[in-house]
């Protein structure tokens, strides 16, 4: 071993040497309770003590972070159940947010949302007689064929199986019309629904607006 090789390992030694008690003064100290309730400090918390929570200490043995206890499991549910409901009201205000900023954006009148109203309904009236119209001239095509089916019968003949399954078809056509129908019927009162709360809303909103002006005018 050469004279440089011995000099770089005691300069290395040396800085270890200096470095080793600051290393040891970083650790972080641990205060917590054991299972004899006693309060105990020390550079570890042991398993079985860290669900009933604990402190980590800086140096000057001040509080830099605190671990809670475990909840137990009838706590779990109720914080759970807590986080749920101010969930809910988030979203609940946040959807009442947006609806808000709709409203004002598309209407400036409850006039304007009448309007809005009666073009919507409109359409769906359109579509719903279109839809009316088709179920009656399904229903007559059914009764030209039965009719033509019992004039069949009263002549001796047998009926045809095209004729049969044609009338099978179009009751078909007609079941799927109807179930048309009455979802539009359901999309109508809905849409009344919705226009209704969306004047209410607005309504609403126009008066805490003219209330502000009020407020500040009397500033």
């Amino acid at each position: 071993m050469n004279n440089r090789t011995r000099l770089r390992r005691r300069v290395l030694a040396c800085v270890l040497l200096l470095c080793l008690p600051s290393l040891v003064e970083a650790r972080q100290l641990y205060r917590y309770r054991n299972a004899e309730g006693n309060v105990v400090v020390d550079y570890q918390v042991p398993a079985e003590s860290i669900a009933g929570g604990y402190e980590v200490l800086n140096n000057e043995g001040m509080v830099i972070k605190v671990v809670p206890r475990a909840l137990t499991p009838e706590e779990q549910v109720l914080e759970d159940a807590e986080n749920k409901r101010e969930q809910e009201a988030r979203m609940e205000q946040e959807r009442l947010r947006k609806w808000d900023e709709s409203l004002m954006l598309r209407y400036s009148t409850v006039d304007d949302i009448e309007d809005a109203r009666r073009r919507a309904l409109s359409e769906l009236q359109i579509r719903m007689s279109i839809l009316k119209g088709n179920r009656r001239a399904l229903k007559q095509k059914v009764e030209n064929y039965q009719a033509q089916a019992a004039n069949m019968e009263r002549s001796g003949m047998a009926v045809d199986v095209e004729r049969l399954r044609a009338i099978e078809i179009l009751q078909s056509e007609i079941e799927s019309t109807e179930r048309d129908i009455v979802d539009r019927q359901r999309e109508i009162e809905e849409l009344e629904t919705a226009y209704d709360a969306d004047i209410e809303r607005f309504e609403m909103l126009r008066d805490v607006v003219e209330l502000r002006q009020t407020l500040r005018t009397r500033k």
